[in-house]
């Protein structure tokens, strides 16, 4: 066995490990094979490893040092598949980047300032810069539980995020296809007109009526209606290969692009939504999606912008299935920054186990 310090944490609604680097390199295995066995997948139940068998509860942090005169910490974020021996490594997350200030902070890697401590973010993934300020009084980091979120049930500690100019760090280009509005077909043939956009994460952002919704559905329902996920597995797959994210429909990564289903305003909120995160609803709504929508209510032409009646609002109050989510707009140097503020709450400090190779499944094959 080896162990592997790891810290355990809550960052927004999802849960996740945190890891340094360095611990992750294990001679003659790939970090992808690392995590798979430490995480306990493929199994639905990730009953042997330390995965929540969820797709908000089986995702990785790696974190190290940053060289880079703009940050002062990497940040990698694995999305660890539950059901299939595979991580995704194409896009970042909004919710666990949550936990990265505090963390840098208790190595040491950035020293706290009286008042309010700045961490500058680099996520690996995507090449985004996340500025996230978190309180220290006296020069201690505060972690005390004061302030709530939509979608977790106890307070936390808060952070500000602030994501830097957004837009097109996957594809090159806030609107991939230069288009506010294009047409995907799902696998019968019908299409839907979306608007694709990369802010954040590349996103499908899909009128709710166009598949026969509200867009006040509850998370349930959308996963129990017959042949909805995938139909819009099928809308997000195509719309993967049009944002030239993959060569075909199969090839299109099971993290990206999200997708997310939105609808008019109601009477406490701009924008109704719900978002499918690996291939189910959210509970809530991932904060990459809400930096994402919040570009494209900015952008003229979008179905974000036409369901808002043209208005270019400063930021969105996100009506989802957990409460409402509220963004906002600022600028830095000229560039836009897009965020919300996030809490987080280390649950465990300690070490996980990995079992000495060579690995073997359920069926006595190398896993």
């Amino acid at each position: 066995m080896l162990e592997i310090p790891a810290t355990w944490m809550r960052g927004g609604t999802s849960k996740c490990w945190v890891f340094r680097r360095e611990d992750l390199t294990v001679a003659d295995l790939s970090m992808d094979e690392v995590l798979l066995r430490l995480y306990g997948s493929p199994d639905h139940r990730q009953v042997d490893g330390v995965g929540g068998g969820t797709s908000t509860t089986s995702k990785a942090v790696i974190l190290a040092r940053s060289e880079r005169d703009d940050a002062d910490v990497d940040y990698t974020f694995a999305q660890v598949g539950i059901e299939e021996a595979k991580v995704d490594w194409d896009s970042n997350c909004g919710n666990c980047s949550a936990v990265v200030a505090a963390f840098a902070i208790h190595e040491g890697w950035v020293a706290p300032r009286e008042g309010e401590t700045t961490v500058r973010v680099h996520n690996t993934n995507t090449g985004q810069l996340i500025v996230q300020h978190v309180p220290t009084p006296a020069g201690v980091l505060a972690e005390a539980p004061e302030a709530h979120i939509p979608g977790v049930p106890f307070a936390g500690a808060p952070v500000r995020m602030g994501f830097v100019d957004p837009g097109g760090r996957s594809t090159g280009r806030l609107l991939p296809t230069g288009r506010p509005r294009d047409l995907v077909t799902d696998q019968h043939g019908q299409a839907f007109e979306v608007t694709l956009l990369d802010a954040g994460a590349p996103v499908v952002i899909v009128p709710a009526a166009a598949v026969g919704l509200t867009g006040h559905e509850q998370p349930a329902a959308i996963d129990a209606a017959p042949g909805l996920l995938e139909r819009l597995d099928a809308v997000r797959r195509a719309a993967g290969v049009r944002m030239g994210l993959a060569g075909t429909p199969h090839a299109v990564a099971r993290a990206v692009p999200k997708l997310a289903l939105v609808a008019a305003p109601d009477d406490d909120a701009d924008l109704v939504v719900r978002m499918l995160s690996m291939g189910r609803t959210h509970p809530a709504v991932p904060i990459t999606g809400s930096v994402a929508l919040t570009l494209a209510a900015m952008t003229p032409g979008t179905v974000v912008d036409e369901l808002l009646g043209g208005t270019r609002p400063d930021g969105l109050r996100l009506r989802t299935p957990a409460g409402t989510v509220t963004t906002f707009v600022e600028e830095l140097d000229g560039v836009p920054v897009v965020g919300a503020v996030r809490t987080y709450r280390r649950l465990a400090t300690g070490s996980v186990l990995l079992p000495t190779p060579p690995f073997q499944s359920l069926t006595g094959e190398p896993a």
